[in-house]
């Protein structure tokens, strides 16, 4: 799929969920302020009741306008300009609450004008039925009162009378989610569709020039005349060897990462010296340190230290590092190799004089068949396998590795292998 698809495909998909989203939240709004004016309007009638009936039980005419007075969104004031008996005021309210499905906890007192101050206040728990009635009150002979009610769980109370709105907005955040996952996987498909494709445009070319070479080579080695010439026939079966061993090479590191694909490292752990294991990948990588007069230094902080590890994986480890360190270096290498004991394992680090690797590169170089972009220069060869290799090995072995670079500055990587 082309990357205009794909990004047509996204943007489109991205609008349509952004609109649906906004209608929702536009309609929701809508439903609450309906059930909260709703609720307003009930709660106002309960509580005008209520003052009627405290008007019936202490012989009071009720007032020519409405008693019930709505100070904020959850709180209520009704003036009775009469004695109010607590528990009555208490059960009054109960039961107007209950006939109208308020079902919200809600808090009440009663002020006296007189002496300016709150004669008597009580929480009452009423989803839970739970009485909450003191068993004695003030008597009040005095006239001037009103009382206040609250709600302190409005908001809660509307939002679970709002039913199916709560349930589309649920379903709604799930297709979003759902959406975003899918975009993921998509553009993350994209992505390793693309590594692998370079990865064999890569391949393709690193086994094509070995191949020429060797193609060229026994051409010239048929003609009889190079009998004649056995310098000649030395250094063109060299270069076959030589050749022939670099394919070789690149076709085990592909098998071996094949065989990591399918989680079947298979460890085969032996006592070794950390030391001796450092000491064989130096000589592996002897000849590719003397074509360009490099120099490895060699620090054995640890000593003789011996550890449960594949021998073979992690000179092939240590290998990696050393020839990336070898690659990598524009001027003459200069690798030192140093090992120390640390914590219940060793600790090996390897450290370069080469170009570096820029921070935003430095996780991902770790990643399979990643290569930190060159721009058109394509002067260092190789598949993107080495570090995730290294990875996939320091971790099997229940260890872990880490990165240190700037450009320009060289680059340290740091392993650590449990003893």
């Amino acid at each position: 799929m082309k990357n205009s698809t794909i990004r047509l495909i996204v943007i489109l998909a991205t609008l349509c969920i952004t609109g649906i989203t906004i209608t929702q939240l536009y309609w929701v709004r809508r439903a609450f302020d309906l059930k909260e004016a709703e609720f307003e309007r009930t709660v106002t009638a309960a509580l005008y009741n209520v003052a009627q009936e405290i008007y019936e039980v202490n012989n009071t005419p009720s007032p020519s306008n409405n008693p019930v007075k709505q100070v904020s969104t959850n709180y209520f004031v009704v003036m009775v300009n009469s004695e109010v008996n607590a528990r009555l005021l208490e059960f009054l309210l109960r039961t107007e609450f209950e006939k109208r499905n308020i079902v919200a906890d809600f808090e009440y007192g009663i002020y006296d004008c007189t002496n300016e101050k709150m004669a008597y206040g009580n929480y009452v728990p009423l989803k839970s039925k739970q009485k909450n009635i003191a068993s004695s009150f003030p008597k009040w002979s005095t006239h001037g009162y009103y009382f206040g009610v609250q709600f302190p769980n409005r908001e809660a109370h509307i939002i679970n009378q709002m039913g199916i709105w709560s349930f589309s907005s649920v379903v709604l955040l799930l297709v979003i989610v759902f959406f975003a996952y899918t975009l993921f996987v998509i553009l993350k498909q994209k992505r390793l569709s693309e590594v692998q494709k370079d990865f064999i445009n890569n391949m393709t070319h690193e086994f094509k020039t070995p191949i020429s070479t060797i193609a060229v080579s026994t051409e010239v080695l048929k003609n009889p005349t190079i009998i004649q010439h056995p310098e000649r026939l030395l250094n063109y079966a060299t270069i076959i060897e030589k050749e022939n061993l670099r394919l070789k090479q690149q076709v085990e590191r592909v098998l071996q990462m094949a065989r990591l694909d399918k989680e079947d490292v298979g460890l085969k752990k032996e006592n070794v010296e950390i030391q001796q294991l450092v000491q064989d990948a130096i000589r592996n990588t002897t000849v590719a340190l003397n074509e360009k007069k490099g120099k490895v230094n060699e620090v054995f902080e640890a000593g003789e230290l011996g550890i449960q590890a594949d021998k073979l994986h992690i000179t092939n480890v240590l290998a990696n590092l050393l020839d990336n360190a070898v690659k990598y270096c524009k001027d003459e290498p200069e690798i030192t190799i140093r090992t120390s004991r640390h914590e219940k394992g060793v600790m090996v680090e390897v450290q370069d004089n080469g170009i570096g690797i820029s921070s935003e590169h430095h996780k991902r170089v770790f990643q399979k068949f990643y290569r930190v972009p060159t721009g058109n220069i394509h002067d260092v060869k190789g598949f993107g396998l080495g570090l995730s290799y290294v990875k996939t090995i320091i971790e099997a072995h229940g260890g872990s590795i880490t990165l240190q670079s700037e450009p320009g500055k060289g680059s340290l990587f740091r392993f650590y292998l449990p003893v």
